[in-house]
C-alpha cells in the first residue's frame, strides 16, 4: 500500500487516538470508551511497525512514534505502582524517549558541542578572544580556581562533609535552573533554546580554551571530566526538548498549534525529567568526587572516561527489550 493511501485510511483513527491521549493527559473524561483504548494502542504500534518496514517518510514514522510513546505511558499508568513506573522509566523508558527524539537530540548536540569545541579552539589560538565573552574579573576568578599551584600552597584543602553537602545543593539548584531555562525558552518558537545552547556552549568552550592555553589544563580537565558526562548530556537533552516545543509551534503539521504544543510538551517533559535525574547524579559526582584533591588526575581521567562510556551505553542499549516498561 502506498503511503498516501495508508494515511487516508488510518488518519481518522490517529486523530481519535490523539484526542483520547490529550484528554487522558489533562485528566478529563476521554472521548473514547476506556475498554477500546488498549486495542487502539496496539493498532498504533502495528501501524508504526508497518510504516518502518515499508520505508514510509520520516515525518509519518515520527508522528506514529510519538503516539505510541504517549499511548504506552497512558496504558501502563494505572497498571503499575508509582515505584514500578519510575523504575521502568529509569531502566529503559528514558533512553527510548531520547532515541525517539533523536533528530532534536542531534540538533541540540551539534549546536552545544559544536559551539563549545569551536570556541575552545579559537580561544586557544587567539587568547584575547576570551574577554569578548567573559569579563576580566570572571576570567581571573577561573584562573585562581584552577591554578595548579593552589594545592601545593594549601589553598584548596579537602572540604568537610558539611561543605560537600552545601555544594551538592548549590550544584543541584544551579544546574536544574539552567536546564529548565533551556527547555522553557523553547516556547519562543525554539529561539530561546537555540540561544541558551549556543551561549552555554560558547561560554564553557571559552573557559576550557583559556585555561588550557595558559597551562591550567590538568586541574581543569581532571575536575570536569567526571560530572561532565551527566551535566553536559542533561543540558543537551533539555535543549532538545526546547527545540521540540519550538518545532511544534513553527511547523505543527496537520494539528493545530495548541494540540501540537501539548503533544510536544508531553514528550519534552520526559526528556526534562530524565535530564533532572542526570543533573542530580552530576551534582553528587561534582560535590563528592570531582572536588577531591587526594585522587590523582590520572585516576580521575580514567573514571571520567568510564562515566562517559556508561552514559553513551545507557542511551544506546537501555530499553531495547520488547517487554521493557516505562
Amino acid at each position: 500500500m502506498k503511503q498516501a493511501a495508508f494515511e487516508r485510511r488510518y488518519q481518522p483513527a490517529w486523530l481519535a487516538f490523539a484526542a483520547q491521549l490529550d484528554a487522558l493527559e489533562r485528566g478529563k473524561p476521554p472521548p473514547m470508551q476506556a475498554d477500546a483504548f488498549p486495542a487502539a494502542y496496539r493498532q498504533i504500534c502495528q501501524q508504526l511497525a508497518l510504516s518502518e518496514a515499508r520505508g514510509y517518510s520520516s515525518h509519518l514514522i515520527e508522528q506514529l512514534q510519538q503516539l505510541a510513546l504517549r499511548g504506552h505511558q497512558q496504558f501502563y499508568r494505572h497498571r503499575s505502582p508509582l515505584l514500578g513506573r519510575l523504575l521502568g522509566f529509569v531502566l529503559g523508558g528514558f533512553a527510548r524517549s531520547v532515541r525517539a527524539q533523536w533528530r532534536y537530540v542531534l540538533a541540540a548536540s551539534l549546536l552545544f558541542y559544536g559551539s563549545l569545541i569551536s570556541m575552545g579552539m579559537l580561544v586557544h589560538a587567539f587568547p584575547e578572544l576570551v574577554y569578548s565573552l567573559l569579563p576580566a574579573d570572571q576570567v581571573a576568578q577561573m584562573e585562581r580556581m584552577y591554578d595548579p599551584d593552589a594545592s601545593r600552597l594549601g589553598r584548596f584543602a579537602e572540604r568537610g562533609s558539611g561543605d560537600d553537602w552545601l555544594m551538592f545543593g548549590y550544584y543541584v539548584m544551579n544546574n536544574i535552573g539552567i536546564a529548565f531555562q533551556t527547555f522553557a525558552s523553547g516556547l519562543l518558537f525554539g529561539l530561546g533554546s537555540l540561544f541558551f545552547l549556543l551561549f552555554n556552549g560558547l561560554t564553557i568552550g571559552a573557559v576550557a580554551g583559556h585555561l588550557t592555553e595558559i597551562g591550567y589544563h590538568q586541574p581543569f580537565w581532571s575536575f570536569v571530566i567526571g560530572h561532565g558526562a551527566f551535566e553536559l548530556t542533561a543540558i543537551t537533552l533539555a535543549g532538545a526538548a526546547g527545540l521540540r516545543l519550538g518545532s511544534a509551534l513553527v511547523a505543527p503539521g496537520r494539528l493545530t498549534r495548541g494540540a501540537a504544543l501539548r503533544q510536544a510538551a508531553a514528550l519534552g517533559i520526559r526528556l526534562v525529567c530524565g535530564a533532572i535525574g542526570l543533573l542530580l547524579i552530576a551534582a553528587f559526582v561534582e560535590a563528592y568526587w570531582s572536588s577531591m584533591t587526594v585522587v590523582s588526575p590520572t585516576t580521575k581521567y580514567v573514571v571520567g572516561a568510564l562515566l562517559w562510556l556508561l552514559v553513551a551505553s545507557y542511551f544506546a542499549f537501555a530499553g531495547r527489550s520488547r517487554h521493557a516498561a516505562d
